[in-house]
């Protein structure tokens, strides 16, 4: 029931209606006519009976409490989401016990991590911006700055323990299965030009070319899950980082079976032989055009090429033909490892060719000709510009020190248009398994672009090389949080992107108000994507008016 003005003629009348439906249509029937709305209005008779009903509904002091109301004061009990996620790992008795250990430390480790694990997950910023902000979170304990960065140093002394634990809490939860592990490397860089042997100069995947910078090797599961990270030097090639990761994946990680599924840039000879030499295997992108001259006949030769429409492929455009053919060429990789000992690798080369990637690389290389063209019309320009792009097809005679358009080059390059090789130890693997294997890679890249944008890695505001590391822990933290909720929407059927996570969760807010010298908490209205995730969890929403002392369950 509710009441309603409605005009007519020249006044305004007030009625206590009552809405019903009848089929699909929605009517109303007028309870009562309350009379003309200028003689209810300043009449005590009507005062009086407001009053009443007031006081027989329980509200009878509603307008002292509404004149007692302080402002309100925003606080945000999404993060219980992420609490539950956390006592499910059984984080919080990893921490206390590690703080344990630690008896001269007096701060709550647990509360401090999840503080910054937390705010990184729904709005990343500097630590001391996240303590600022830490009245955000209702029952957040009381604590000083400098157990934030106090708790960074903690952090980057147990790393490798943390790993360790959360590895065996995700087989036992997740029946977690790293029989293939994809792996990575990404760098990070820092608005800084002051090298320290850890932060440094090197190649930047993000073209911060005169910035230092750290580099990050990343294992993830199939699912997109990560299993582990090493932090190197900002000077460290991509191919120097990944045996020290299978060190770790055999040595903690007690991990028999492993496939190890890499880009081009953990192609080289010796990478290949140290995942052998593990016991491990590998499916890798190939270096197709440094293939020996056999190789690349049989490469060319149209003889032997098979259809196929990978599974990967034929989800998009179903109605439409995938134009792709692939053959199996046997190859033998030998090398000197780095005692002087001759090693052979037998290995299957998957060769594809699609007219999709042919259309591409023609369109690629053509951007790259009118790049080289525009240098040879400038050619001050030329010696200034990067060794890639358009410089690759230009020709120097140093003779004469004359440049030209390398016609050669264009033609070679034309050659491997629409081809693609990857290479595996597996020989009994399918061609179609070596591909959705090699094409599930796109997920690591994937988390980094999660780490980089939604997670915000950077900027990091740390300089000294424990704090860094301690700040990338609290980063892993956040990742494993949001990949394992992301996981249990997917697999919910509801799946939601990081980002809609993100918004999901920032959108559980309470405001906190004053009533009458008493604390109490308004709910705001949800997302659709945040009433999903709470079903999910099976977290029971809260009321939308309670007092702050009986929100026990939306508390740290």
């Amino acid at each position: 029931m509710h009441l309603k003005v409605v005009k007519a003629g020249k006044y305004e009348y007030v009625r206590l209606v009552e809405a019903f439906r009848e089929g699909k249509k929605v009517s109303q029937k007028i309870i009562l006519n309350l009379g003309r709305k200028d003689m209810i209005e300043g009449n005590p008779s009507f005062q009086r009976l407001a009053k009443r009903l007031l006081e027989i509904s329980g509200g009878a002091d509603a307008k002292t409490k509404v004149q007692e109301t302080s402002e309100g004061e925003l606080r945000n009990y999404g993060y219980v989401v992420y609490r539950k996620l956390w006592q499910l790992f059984g984080l919080n008795d990893f921490f206390t016990l590690l703080k344990e250990r630690h008896v001269k430390l007096q701060l709550d480790l647990n509360a401090v991590t999840f503080l910054m694990v937390v705010q990184h997950l729904l709005r990343p910023q500097s630590k001391r911006a996240t303590y600022a902000r830490r009245d955000l979170y209702l029952g957040i304990p009381e604590m000083d700055l400098n157990h934030l960065y106090r708790s960074l140093d903690l952090l980057a002394e147990s790393k490798e323990a943390i790993e360790s634990y959360i590895f065996e809490r995700n087989r036992t939860l997740f029946n977690m299965s790293v029989d293939v592990v994809f792996y990575d490397v990404t760098t990070f860089h820092f608005e800084s030009v002051r090298e320290d042997g850890f932060r440094d100069f090197g190649f930047s995947k993000a073209n911060k070319i005169n910035e230092v910078q750290i580099v990050m090797g990343m294992l993830i599961d199939s699912e997109g899950r990560p299993v582990g990270y090493e932090l190197f030097p900002g000077n460290t090639l991509d191919s120097k980082t990944l045996e020290k990761s299978l060190d770790k994946l055999k040595e903690r990680f007690d991990i028999g079976k492993v496939i190890i599924v890499a880009d081009k840039g953990l192609n080289s000879k010796l990478n290949l032989g140290a995942i052998k030499a593990r016991g491990y295997e590998y499916i890798v992108a190939s270096r197709l055009k440094k293939m020996s001259k056999r190789v690349l006949e049989q490469v060319f030769d149209p003889d032997g090429y098979m259809p196929m429409t990978p599974t990967f492929m034929s989800q998009k455009n179903q109605d439409q033909p995938v134009k792709f053919r692939y053959k199996i060429i046997k190859h033998v990789n030998s090398y000197k490892d780095n005692e002087g000992k001759f090693t052979q690798l037998a290995e299957n080369l998957v060769i594809t060719y699609s007219e999709k990637r042919a259309l591409k690389d023609r369109v690629d290389r053509k951007r790259l000709v009118d790049k080289a063209l525009m240098l040879l019309a400038e050619p001050a320009k030329i010696k200034a510009s990067s060794k890639k792009g358009g410089k690759r097809f230009i020709l120097h005679k140093s003779e004469n020190d004359q440049y030209s358009l390398n016609e050669e080059a264009i033609i070679s390059d034309e050659r491997f248009d629409g081809y693609y090789a990857i290479q595996t130890s597996l020989q009994d693997l399918s061609a179609e398994a070596v591909l959705e294997a090699y094409h599930t890679l796109w997920k690591i890249e994937e988390s980094f672009r999660i780490m980089k944008s939604n997670l915000e890695v950077r900027p990091i505001f740390h300089w000294t090389e424990q704090r860094i590391k301690g700040h990338f822990v609290v980063c892993f933290l956040a990742f494993l949080l949001e990949r394992t909720l992301e996981f249990k929407l997917k697999k919910n059927d509801t799946p939601l992107s990081p980002l809609q996570i993100r918004e999901a969760i920032n959108s559980l807010l309470f405001t906190e108000v004053e009533i009458q010298g008493e604390p109490y908490l308004i709910k705001m209205k949800p997302t659709a994507g945040a009433t999903k995730i709470l079903r999910l969890l099976r977290i029971a929403p809260p009321k939308n008016l309670l007092p702050l002392a009986d929100a026990t369950d939306f508390t740290w």
